[in-house]
């Protein structure tokens, strides 16, 4: 391994030989330099400078303005001031520019191995634990997938992966991220054969066995936790996965206290014209074309396909309570809307349910797909959460969910579907009127890769609405997506590593649904 690098400035620098000596006897390399302008060109020229020791009162360019300088440089870089000066303005200052640590000179060795075991070692320790506890969870996670689970086995294989996975992102374990990576592949295997195997009787005749699924979201997990003395506001984030509501839990959990942590699977397609129309309507989408007529249209009808929300919502409160809901929806698509949604926060607790819509995650992964900066912002997984969660922090959202949480309030949290990135192309050969989906395709005369696909040859079956008589549904499996011979090899480029959803994967079908409570 390694040696551990070390750069030293100090202008007394041959005053410090002991301590030099003792990091150097204990495997440490030091490189030592006298001025904080020689400090700057060392972390200039340098790529693994692993922590900077720097004195406080140095002449010339101080410690502290050296400080700002790399920091400028290599945030990420850990500082550890070495000060003579107890001064509070003078630790207040280099504790604002986010340093590791500070030392009061004269330091002992001591301290600074202990100094160095925080920074570095720690880093060290951590990343070997996580390897060694994830390769004992591995096999265990193997058994699991290998043991036919049913529906709350498979959530908690995902919630394994997705707790291995934010792990390892926070060690930076590189070696052990590509093998959890082959294991979830390995478990979408199975999870898509386990779809395909129990989805159509959940439709029919297993009912009673299938999960809480998106048309009996609201009934089930929703609509009973509603409180007359306590305003409730479902939030729907459109495309959250799982992954990414834990990178924003620590941050919600500041001021809401999570009452009850569950899942649902979203129906399929996983798609917001399918997903999202059945959440409102509470029924399925071939009962929404035959009940409300007006308020679907099928892929190939032109208009928005979730136009009708608001209606589909208050006519399902309609049927569950009998009684007038003071109820509101809103729908934010834009930052225009998203301004309105904080200015109005207040008002929505004069309601007994608020529906609020934010599509800001789903626009995130279409835009990702058709803009090349973006595909280096979130070009994996990682990037991803990290560009969520920043969004969320300078969000009127954000702002909006601060300013309710003054109030006694409950608040839930789901999504409609989630979205997979999609690796593997399969050739798919359809009409014109084909829809375009990449996850999903429903037509005549479709030719397609059986084993890449669970096809839906009478839609009614799974209680999905047939434009023809003799339409068929099929959906992509694990990480494959639909592209047609045609420009086959510029599509593929296209659309490889692009942040995908219809189809069946983890992913896009186990999806949060989150209660919180204002912690006022």
């Amino acid at each position: 391994m390694d040696k551990i690098k070390i750069l030293w400035a100090d202008d007394e620098i041959d005053l410090l030989k002991p301590q030099l000596l003792f990091l150097e006897k204990k495997g440490y390399d030091v490189i030592t330099v006298t001025n904080g302008h020689d400090a700057l060109e060392e972390c200039q020229e340098r790529n693994d400078i692993d922590v900077v020791f720097l004195d406080e009162s140095m002449p010339g360019l101080t410690g502290l303005e050296t400080l700002s300088k790399i920091k400028e440089m290599s945030p990420a870089l850990p500082v550890v001031m070495i000060t003579k000066n107890e001064a509070e303005t003078v630790m207040e200052e280099a504790l604002g520019n986010s340093i590791a640590d500070y030392l009061i000179k004269p330091v002992n060795p001591n301290q600074i191995l202990l100094t160095l075991k925080k920074i570095v070692d720690n880093k060290r320790l951590i990343k070997e634990k996580t390897t060694s506890d994830y390769q004992v969870d591995f096999r265990q996670l193997s058994m699991q997938i290998m043991d036919t689970p049913d529906v709350e086995s498979w959530v908690d294989i995902y919630k394994k992966i997705i707790y291995w996975e934010l792990k390892l992102d926070a060690s930076s374990t590189s070696d052990m991220t590509e093998i959890l990576g082959i294991q979830k592949t390995e478990a979408n295997r199975a999870f898509s054969k386990f779809i395909e195997k129990e989805y159509p009787a959940w439709m029919g005749t297993n009912k009673e066995n299938a999960p809480i699924q998106s048309h009996n979201l609201l009934q089930q997990k929703v609509f009973p936790q509603m409180d007359k003395d306590k305003p409730t506001i479902f939030l729907l984030l459109d495309n959250l996965r799982m992954d990414q509501w834990k990178i924003l839990e620590p941050i919600i959990s500041e001021l809401y206290r999570v009452e009850e942590e569950d899942t649902f699977y979203s129906i399929l397609p996983t798609t917001t014209q399918y997903s999202r129309n059945a959440i409102f309507a509470g029924l399925m989408p071939s009962e929404i074309q035959e009940y409300y007529p007006d308020y679907w249209k099928n892929d190939v009808d032109d208009g928005g396909k979730n136009n009708y929300e608001s209606q589909l919502l208050t006519a399902q409160l309609d049927r569950v309570f009998h009684k007038p809901i003071k109820h509101e929806y809103v729908k934010v698509t834009t930052i225009a809307k998203g301004k309105q949604l904080l200015n109005n926060a207040l008002n929505y607790l004069n309601n007994d349910l608020t529906v609020i819509v934010y599509n800001f995650i789903d626009m995130l992964s279409h835009a990702r797909t058709e803009m090349e900066v973006l595909k280096e912002l979130a070009g994996d997984e990682t990037a991803y959460r990290s560009l969520t969660r920043s969004w969320f922090l300078h969000s009127p959202l954000w702002e909006m969910l601060q300013k309710v949480a003054e109030k006694d309030v409950q608040l839930f949290i789901g999504t409609d579907h989630g979205t997979i990135r999609v690796k593997q192309p399969s050739k798919v050969v359809g009409d014109k009127d084909t829809t375009t989906n990449l996850r999903y395709k429903v037509g005549r005369n479709l030719k397609y890769a059986k084993k890449d696909v669970l096809e839906i040859r009478e839609p009614k079956k799974v209680l999905l609405p047939s434009p023809n008589l003799s339409s068929t549904f099929i959906f992509a499996k694990e990480d494959k997506y639909f592209l047609y011979p045609n420009n086959y090899n510029h599509y593929n480029a296209y659309f490889r590593d692009t942040f995908q959803h219809g189809g069946i994967s983890l992913e896009e079908i186990v999806c949060p649904i989150i209660r919180l409570e204002s912690r006022k």
